[in-house]
């Protein structure tokens, strides 16, 4: 198996590595894994691309590479420049530093690989791991990510919901999944659940004015402890499961289409 890692961390970032040590395990002697990742932290970028001016690519050792670009970038360079010749059979996004659960999935430049990998047509999984109390300030942050992001990953390989085939209108799956914030050992185990969002919460802005006399705004979150009810995400991780939960491309109201076409007549 042919793997493509990336994230929005940045090339340097820790949890990238997580990310190749689950990617070895996952292609095993006979795979190869591959990074294409942001030269620059690219945290909240969603599924934005460079699509007004270029993207610079290094290399920066054996399949290796930074690009001066987001995450969704880093995939469209890995799929038809880097690996041109055999493209990826997988992409793992992540393993981010905090979770993408909830409201945050929308901002999410690990999940915006993700959705750029499932337009291309390839199986992408998105991981990343949920801080909190219990592991923040371990040596090791990423534990819960690094012990059973192996398996997550080869359980989704084996089940039968990839494909466009699934879909109407030809979007194929992706996954976002979240490990808890506690150590490997109190992980209880796999919920599948949908996404939610915290009640109340979201970003704000915080003005600041600095000693040059200029304005300037910065953009703070608000409290990530809050469960986002019931057999959905964050709830998940807050009660100690990895979420995984199946994601589209596909952003249709499906619900409010027969009511709309009434409506307008």
């Amino acid at each position: 198996m042919r793997i493509l890692i990336t994230n929005d961390d940045g090339i340097n970032a820790p949890g990238l590595k997580i990310a190749h040590d689950i990617a070895l395990e996952i292609a095993g002697p006979e795979g190869e894994v591959w990074t294409v990742a942001p030269a620059f932290e690219k945290s909240g970028v969603a599924h934005c691309i460079n699509y007004a001016h270029p993207t610079m690519i290094a290399q920066m050792g054996p399949r290796e590479f930074a690009a001066e670009g987001a995450p969704a970038d880093c995939v469209l360079a890995g799929v038809h420049d880097v690996m041109a010749d055999a493209p990826p059979d997988l992409v793992i996004s992540g393993v981010n530093k905090g979770n993408n659960s909830a409201e945050n999935t929308v901002y999410s430049g690990t999940i915006g690989a993700c959705m750029e990998a499932a337009l291309q047509g390839v199986k992408s999984i998105a991981l990343s791991q949920y801080y909190g109390p219990q592991n923040a300030t371990t040596e090791n942050p990423f534990e819960a990510a690094a012990a059973h992001g192996a398996k997550v990953v080869r359980d989704l390989l084996a089940s039968d919901v990839w494909g466009g085939e699934h879909h109407a209108h030809g979007y194929h799956t992706f996954f976002n999944v979240n490990f808890p914030p506690v150590p490997a050992v109190d992980v209880k185990g796999t919920a599948v659940v949908a996404q939610g969002r915290r009640p109340g919460s979201g970003f704000r802005i915080e003005p600041h004015l600095p000693p040059n006399g200029r304005k300037y705004l910065w953009i703070k979150g608000t409290p990530q402890n809050v469960p986002s009810g019931e057999r959905t995400d964050a709830s998940a991780n807050l009660e100690g499961f990895i979420s995984v939960t199946p994601m589209r491309c596909d952003l249709t109201a499906h619900d409010l289409l027969d009511p709309l076409e009434r409506q307008f007549g």
